[in-house]
Parts: structure tokens; C-alpha cells; sequence
């Protein structure tokens, strides 16, 4: 199975996809690589997997020209996981579980042509599928705004047309090693799963979501938001400049009060009346500026 680079210009991308974060999968990889590497660590799961530890975790696309594979198929919140295990890493398994294995210890490579498949094989593969779709779909579930990892276990969806997924599914490819024996583990995602974790990976401004899933509140209108400052000129007076000269402290300049120029900067908006109101003056009864 051939893994590609997310962002090879040769992938064949949903159209549906375009525009949304798939440069930000690489991100929900690691998560990920930390849930099924910490279910693998579990007590219950030792007793398959041993000391088998998960390498690497990443996102490709099937390009249609991969060897067949047993893919099952598990029903996962608004979508499907597909499950596909590489055969020499699940007799690896089996035999940790049921052969002669010592617990914690590699379990040594068998040569899939030479090991017939037998219905606890089969019955593992569909074990271990189970297992490990709950912890993909769990991981995709609490990736939403406001979502929680899947509760109970995945329940078997019907399988596609043909068994394998189509060309362009996108794929995640779990590589997992004990000791020298190297193995992997596929996940396909079906277009309602890969827009789940893009949505999920989005910033709050693309989910339309801010802090705790809420929905933001409606925007103010511009002209609400911006605010300017106003001068009121309350008084012009046109005296000599040696008048202005001669004054002394004490001196009155008379004035009268009657419409002052409301400015903003060097323009005049509007005219106002001049009022007292609890000691203060204030301006009143605002006319526009023909």
C-alpha cells in the first residue's frame, strides 16, 4: 500500500475538501499517535500486542493500485471506519496471544504463505478492529467543537461494494514495531469522517464556534464600533492683536452664548445650543451643517 504526502500535487483531492485545513492533519496525527499508543499500553490489550510500540502515525490517499486486503467495517459517529491489519503483524498477534510467545516479548515472523487463515484469526482481526476503530473514532469525536471521545464500542457497518475502499479514501497508516518485527495497520475514513476531523481541526472563526462551542454574538455594525472624538467651539471673538496685547489678570472679555460649532478636527458637523444643566454646560438641540 502506497503512502503519499498529504500535500503531493498529484493527490486526488475531494472538491468538497478544498479550501479546509488538510494542511493541519499532520497535527491531528500526533493526537492520535498518542491515543493508539497509550491503547496499546493498556493491561488488556499487552496480552496481544506485547511490547509492540506504534512508530509512526500519518495521512495518506489510496491511489487504487494497492495489494488487496481483508478490510471490516465499523460505524463511527456520522460515518464509517474501514479496518485493515498487515497479515504478518496480526499472526504476530495471534501468536503473542495464543502461541508460544512469552509475555513481553516479541513475537517472532511467520510467513503468511505458509500459515493457513483459521477462524481465530479471522476472529482476532475482527477483535483488534474493533479495538482499534473505537480509539480513531473516539479521537475524531472529541476533535469537534464540544464533542467527547465515543463511549461504547463500534458497532460493524456493512462493507462497500468490492470489500476495498475506493480510490482517493483517505487513509491513516498506524506502523507499529516489537523488536524486528514491523507491521502495519490501515484506517480509511469516508467522507463524512475526514470532514469531521477537517472541521474539527479548523480555527473557532471557520467553525463559526468561540470558547466552549458557543456561538458567537452577532457583529456591531461598523458605525457602532468606531469611535471618533468631537470638539464643541463655544465661543469666537474677534478683538485687535493689540488688545490682546494689553490684557492683564482680571480682565473680562464680554461674550455671548448662543450656537456653538460642533467639530470634528477641521470640519464643522453641526451647530448646538448651549445649556447649563447641574452646573456643567452642555450642548443641545444639534443641527446639521448645510
Amino acid at each position: 500500500m502506497t503512502t503519499l504526502t498529504t500535500t503531493a500535487p498529484h493527490q486526488v483531492l475531494d472538491p468538497s475538501l478544498l479550501g479546509r485545513p488538510v494542511h493541519r492533519l499532520p497535527h491531528f496525527a500526533a493526537q492520535l499517535r498518542d491515543d493508539l499508543a497509550a491503547a496499546l499500553r493498556q493491561p488488556a490489550s499487552r496480552r496481544y500486542w506485547g511490547a509492540a510500540e506504534v512508530e509512526q502515525v500519518g495521512f495518506s490517499q489510496l491511489t487504487g493500485s494497492e495489494p488487496r486486503t481483508r478490510w471490516q467495517y465499523f460505524a463511527a459517529g456520522s460515518g464509517v471506519i474501514a479496518f485493515a491489519i498487515e497479515r504478518v503483524l496480526l499472526l504476530a498477534v495471534l501468536d503473542q496471544r495464543y502461541g508460544s510467545a512469552k509475555a513481553g516479548a516479541p513475537a517472532p515472523a511467520a510467513d503468511p504463505g505458509q500459515v493457513r487463515v483459521t477462524a481465530t484469526e479471522e476472529r482476532l482481526g475482527v477483535a483488534l478492529g474493533q479495538q482499534l476503530a473505537h480509539v480513531v473514532g473516539s479521537r475524531i469525536a472529541a476533535s469537534l467543537p464540544g464533542g467527547q471521545p465515543l463511549a461504547a464500542p463500534l458497532p460493524p457497518a456493512a462493507p462497500a461494494a468490492g470489500g476495498q475502499p475506493g480510490k482517493g479514501t483517505w487513509l491513516i497508516t498506524m506502523n507499529v514495531r516489537a523488536g524486528e518485527l514491523s507491521g502495519r495497520v490501515w484506517f480509511a475514513l469516508d467522507k463524512h469522517l475526514i470532514s469531521d476531523v477537517l472541521h474539527g481541526l479548523a480555527p473557532q472563526r471557520e467553525t463559526g464556534r468561540g470558547a466552549g462551542g458557543q456561538a458567537p454574538k452577532p457583529a456591531v455594525p461598523l458605525a457602532q464600533r468606531l469611535q471618533v472624538t468631537l470638539a464643541g467651539q463655544l465661543v469666537s471673538k474677534e478683538v485687535t492683536l493689540g488688545a490682546l496685547f494689553d490684557l492683564r489678570i482680571g480682565d473680562v472679555i464680554p461674550v455671548s452664548l448662543d450656537r456653538a460649532d460642533v467639530m470634528l478636527e477641521d470640519s464643522r458637523l453641526y451647530t448646538a445650543a448651549v445649556t447649563e444643566h447641574k452646573g456643567k454646560l452642555c450642548l443641545t438641540s444639534f443641527e446639521d451643517i448645510e
